[in-house]
């Protein structure tokens, strides 16, 4: 429901309702990239580059290319109508920053996790989380130009994900993949409340 604001005028303005996703998944699997080809605002980034300082402790095998990483968190917006805004926020991928994932998780709505399927095991920690907490979450396996592409069920297995989890093919760098991802995660949670499924 929608609240109403009043200005010093006694004019009401209705403010839109809010809803919270997140963006979670290992480090380089394209979570900084899918807030930005989704939001409709210029997004809140908190990269910083990766120096000799992190030698030992980012392990880069697989994204050897990678030369930047969230150190707080991504911000976006989109604009459904007047009345629904959906604000996404990507989590940092390592594990010392972990100590945010509390904070950026509450009120959520749900989760995308995106797996990349050269670092597949990178995203068991943000499968896991969001299990242990009963926040509803899909998987998005985003499909690297230079990755091995597998079908959804053999990333599934590999995965052990319960059989209602849903899993979407995907490119985080295309806004309407993107958006086909966020749809899943909104029809997921309405059949996890019972409620009816939105239409696309």
């Amino acid at each position: 429901m929608d609240s109403v604001r009043y200005d010093h005028m006694g004019t009401s303005t209705t403010i839109p309702l809010a809803l919270k996703i997140l963006i979670a998944g290992g480090f380089g699997a394209g979570k900084t990239t899918l807030v930005s080809a989704l939001s409709e605002v210029r997004p809140l980034q908190t990269e910083e580059v990766l120096t000799d300082a992190g030698i030992g402790t980012d392990d880069i095998s697989g994204v050897e290319g990678k030369s930047t990483t969230t150190v707080a968190m991504d911000f976006g917006r989109i604009t459904i109508n007047d009345d629904l805004q959906v604000y996404l926020f990507g989590t940092p991928g390592q594990d010392r920053f972990w100590f945010l994932w509390d904070e950026l998780a509450f009120g959520a709505l749900g989760a995308v996790v995106l797996a990349d399927t050269r670092r597949l095991a990178d995203c068991f920690p943000s499968i896991d989380y969001f299990e242990q907490r009963g926040i509803p979450f899909v998987v998005g396996v985003n499909c690297f130009d230079d990755s091995r592409r597998f079908n959804l069920e053999t990333v599934r297995r590999a995965l052990d994900l319960d059989p209602d989890v849903p899993m979407v093919l995907c490119d985080a760098r295309d806004r309407q993949s993107g958006k086909m991802v966020l749809i899943s995660l909104v029809e997921h949670v309405a059949r996890q409340r019972g409620e009816p499924v939105p239409t696309a």
